[in-house]
């Protein structure tokens, strides 16, 4: 069982939305001290967080984050972007842009900070995913979270020996500036990152923290027109 009272964590992405939330709520559970980095490391507004700049796609950042932070045992990957790129006509750029950052972001992180969580003493990753890792209604950003998804699959079993346990987050629309102009059913930040701090702590491999994440989760094996209605029509 990963204890997340006296860890050390590191969130990716953590000035806003789920990557505050779950500062927070690291914090509240007795977590030692959390690293919260951004692009802009003064946007980090938690009072006791130590804020880190941080650009996931750029491996020099990412170098410097790790030998900054080489007390973590606790890595959460949250940073993500959502461009949307549909596959026939909007430009690769785009495409590989999403990629970037959805799949080899947390690829880079991951490989920076394996050995120190091993190191000392190993730890836990959590990667956040999405609903759409499971369903492609989102073109590149429903693509490159299923991409995330195989690789934390992967890694699970690339770390284990070395002490280090994985979950993947899974989830759906949360209620937080980027989704204000969705009319959709929501769950709060909050929710998530409770949600998500139980399945560490429990060595979940994998947390589902809505109800439309658990039903496309359970859809899987079905035929596609099932979770495709247009195909169905």
């Amino acid at each position: 069982m990963t204890a997340i009272e006296g860890s050390v964590a590191l969130v990716t992405g953590g000035s806003r939305g789920i990557g505050r939330a779950l500062v927070a709520a690291l914090y509240e559970r007795g977590a030692k001290k959390v690293y919260a980095t951004a692009r802009d490391p003064r946007t980090v507004t938690h009072p006791d967080a130590v804020p880190l700049a941080l650009e996931v796609t750029d491996p020099v950042s990412v170098a410097a984050a790790a030998e900054q932070a080489q007390d973590v045992t606790l890595l959460i990957n949250n940073a993500g972007a959502s461009v949307n790129a549909n596959f026939l006509d909007t430009p690769v750029d785009d495409v590989r842009r999403e990629f970037e950052t959805n799949f080899y972001g947390p690829l880079l992180v991951t490989r920076a900070f394996v050995p120190v969580i091993e190191r000392n003493g190993g730890g836990h990753i959590l990667n956040v995913h999405s609903v759409l890792s499971w369903l492609g209604i989102a073109g590149s950003y429903s693509a490159s979270k299923a991409a995330l998804w195989s690789m934390t699959n992967s890694l699970r079993l690339d770390v284990r020996e070395r002490g280090i346990e994985v979950t993947g987050l899974h989830v759906g629309y949360v209620d937080t500036d980027l989704t204000a102009h969705i009319d959709a059913p929501k769950v709060t930040a909050d929710s998530v990152a409770a949600q998500a701090l139980d399945g560490i702590e429990a060595d979940a491999y994998e947390v589902l923290a809505d109800d439309i994440s658990r039903q496309v989760k359970a859809g899987l094996a079905a035929d596609p027109a099932v979770l495709y209605g247009q195909l169905a029509a």
